[in-house]
């Protein structure tokens, strides 16, 4: 019998049509095996009652306590009959702590019978307040009983009770009852791990792990079981990744050896400065990957302004050495327009190759955008196609069928995160062999988190800021708290131009959108104000400025929706020290490079992301001058977001911060929850906490899959492995 399919059959079949369709709409658990692996949040001892001073207000709790004292009062109502009605009040305690719980009209006979002074229960409800104190209006709940015939003695079974993430609209301990239905099941639950690993670092098996995270008697099982569950999470993706490098090492590709005194030679020879070590390190890496005959997979993750794109430059200049070409896919026009000029500039009479004045071991280096004229573009496929061109710099309009390539050798990826699954694999496609991969991104990946999410790359880390950067001060200024401070911030604007130097001022949207007819029509509250009102835009802060505090200096706008000829023109003036003041959304995140600009202001801060605002930043303190970051903001002191952006402004360690806002985050996203539409696959596995273990199991899975790449002798394994991996989330892998 394949024993499988027990942990497949779905939950209406075990459980009923009702409780299973709330199990799959609320929390995506649709058979057995997703039940089995929906493990409890915490545990509650019947011993020791929770601390009811904690609850969090507004929020669906479970507390296990006991009632202290229950009262039936009787009120004037016109809605009841003979004008009386009825309210039973019941306070429970936990020895801490006191909370109400209120029941109203006809639901207050059944509690009035079973809530009596010294009965012990499990209350679900949400915690509201009432006269200043903290209620659960009509909480459901459980009673605890201690007889032995108890149905709750079996559903509680052990010392510790287990309480699931839970909804309002299905109770922890019913959760509990339905995983008692299938915990049974449990014992058929194939053992991915091989019995060597498991047996050497004395893990528990899969059953036994089950039974343990939903029914424990100590809490050493609860340790036994995480232990065991983490390293099934942690192993079972790292197959997956180490499966996808040894698949890639297979592939043939054409090594790239730059040729001695050749382009690379030249170019560095005219350099006005020297590499920093770290350049230096990275170079030889990605050199030694080039120079073997099969594919480069690498990832290049630097501080913003570390100097990437000089080490990625002199990547793409060996392999037209080595007689290939090479191409770097930038996310945005504008981004690709820089590139393509900082590049040229870089290399001078390097880059005119087949011109006149162009040096001997030159090149062409051609610019590919969507929005380039039949002239000039009819050109650059020609001379992509003869080989003329040995670099081009391009969007994904690179990607087109049309475009083809002389012999092409390395692909550069500049910040991976922006480009979809297909678009780097169709790229890839246009080498005669599969070409050479440098991904390039400045967003600061923990160690584990690189390995959990680009553990296909081999991973390089530029983490040294080249001689001439400038310190770049933070400040957070509380718009709504402190209207001064935001004169104040402009007063620092007029200052540091009044100096010779420019300004950015950062939105969230352009301002040219309808506006969402969707709108909530419940009154927000006073917290949720400034959560609610819609985003400033560019288009009417420009305005403001131009008109108010920023009036009588050149102010100019620039996002993505602009013809790219009019973006193009907006980002030379600003360049060239023509436009004082650049009003942006979030287009010059990456890549922008003026270092006369030292000022930025970020309207509505607390609606980007850490690592955005981090990225952003960068865009600053690019010349000898210090720069200046304004994080302007109208939430609360007390807020979440006000906390998340006073970590931002406290360091300007990317790392640091990567880490703050994956523990903010938590791990939901890891996986590309968001690309994949698949739930995460990290119950267990923290990536911050949990460095020790995803490193070891990157070894035992790169050891295993060597031995048995298509792991013909653990079939556990590979069954484990198509569930984690359904085909969409395979693929988000696979490509990065």
């Amino acid at each position: 019998m394949d024993l499988v399919p027990v942990l497949e059959e779905p939950l209406k079949k075990v459980l009923g049509p009702a409780t299973a369709k709330v199990m799959a709409e609320h929390l995506g658990l649709h058979t057995v095996g997703d039940l089995l692996h929906h493990y409890p949040r915490r545990y509650e001892e019947r011993g020791q009652l929770t601390h009811l001073a904690d609850l969090p207000l507004d929020e669906h709790a479970t507390v296990v306590a006991q009632v202290a004292d229950a009262r039936l009062l009787t009120f004037a109502s016109p809605k009841a009959p003979r004008g009386k009605g009825q309210r039973l009040e019941v306070t429970i305690t936990d020895g801490s702590g006191q909370l109400k719980l209120v029941f109203f009209g006809n639901g207050v006979h059944k509690p009035h019978k079973e809530l009596l002074p010294g009965t012990r229960a499990l209350f679900a409800g949400k915690v509201s307040v009432f006269n200043r104190r903290l209620q659960l209006a009509h909480p459901a709940y459980e009673l605890l009983r201690g007889d032995a015939e108890s149905e709750t003695v079996d559903t509680w079974a052990g010392a510790l009770i287990p309480l699931y993430p839970a909804t309002a609209k299905l109770e922890s301990w019913k959760i509990a009852k339905a995983v008692q239905t299938v915990l049974p099941s449990a014992q058929e639950a194939v053992d991915p791990l091989p019995d060597p690993l498991r047996s050497g670092r004395g893990l528990v098996s899969l059953p036994e792990a089950l039974l343990k995270i939903h029914r424990p008697h100590t809490k050493a099982d609860i340790d036994d079981a995480r232990s065991r569950l983490k390293w099934d999470e942690a192993f079972v993706l790292q197959v997956a990744l180490a499966r996808r490098r040894h698949a890639d090492a297979q592939l043939p590709a054409v090594a790239r050896k730059p040729k001695k005194d050749g382009l690379l030679s030249a170019f560095d020879a005219k350099l006005p400065f020297t590499l920093t070590e770290g350049q230096q390190k990275v170079s030889k890496e990605i050199f030694d990957d080039l120079a073997t005959d099969h594919p480069m997979h690498r990832l290049l993750q630097g501080e913003v302004g570390s100097g990437k794109t000089m080490v990625a430059l002199r990547a793409m200049l060996a392999v037209v050495d080595a007689g290939g070409q090479a191409a770097m896919l930038a996310p945005t026009e504008v981004l690709a327009q820089q590139h393509h000029r900082s590049v040229t500039e870089m290399m001078g009479e390097l880059a005119e190759g087949g011109m006149l004045g162009g040096a001997e071991d030159s090149t062409k280096v051609v610019l590919l955008t969507g929005s380039m004229g039949t002239a000039a573009r009819r050109q650059a496929l020609l001379d992509l196609v003869t080989g003329e061109a040995g670099l081009v710099i391009g969007t994904h309009a690179l990607i087109e069928d049309k475009v083809q390539f002389h012999d092409l050798g390395l692909v550069v990826v500049d910040e991976q995160h922006r480009f979809g699954v297909e678009q780097r694999d169709a790229l890839r496609g246009k080498g005669k062999q599969p070409p050479h991969l440098l991904v390039m991104t400045a967003t600061p990946i923990p160690r584990t988190v690189a390995m959990t999410v680009f553990g296909d790359l081999e991973t390089s880390v530029l983490d040294q800021l080249p001689a001439g950067r400038s310190p770049i001060a933070s400040h957070v200024v509380p718009a709504a708290d402190k209207p001064h401070f935001l004169s104040r911030a402009w007063e620092r604007v007029r200052e540091e131009v009044s100096n010779g130097h420019q300004a950015y001022v950062v939105c969230p949207r352009i301002g040219d959108e309808d506006d969402d007819p969707k709108k909530s029509r419940k009154k927000p509250s006073p917290e949720d104000e400034a959560e609610k009102r819609p985003p400033l835009a560019v288009l009417d802060v420009a305005e403001q400025l131009a008109k108010g505090p920023l009036q009588g200096l050149g102010v100019e706008v620039l996002h993505g929706r602009m013809p790219p000829d009019d973006k193009d023109a907006v980002m030379r003036r600003f360049a060239a020290g023509q436009t004082q003041v650049l009003v942006a959304t979030t287009v010059i995140e990456v890549g922008v490079n003026v270092p006369n600009a030292t000022a930025m202001v970020i309207m509505d801060a607390d609606r980007f992301g850490v690592s955005q605002l981090h990225q952003l930043r960068g865009r600053v303190g690019r010349g000898s001058a210090a720069g200046l970051c304004l994080l302007v903001t109208e939430m609360p002191e007390a807020s979440p977001a006000r906390r998340r952006l006073m970590s931002v402004a406290a360091t300007l360690d990317g790392f640091e911060l990567s880490r703050i806002d994956l523990e903010q985050r938590r791990e939901g996203d890891v996986l590309g929850q968001a690309q994949s539409g698949a739930r995460t696959s990290l119950r267990m596995l923290a990536v911050i906490e949990d460095e020790e273990i995803i490193a070891e199991a990157r070894e035992e899975a790169t050891a295993v899959v060597t031995a048995d790449p298509d792991l013909e002798h653990l079939p556990g394994l590979r069954t484990a492995l198509q569930a984690l991996l359904d085909e969409e989330r395979e693929q988000y892998l696979e490509k990065g």
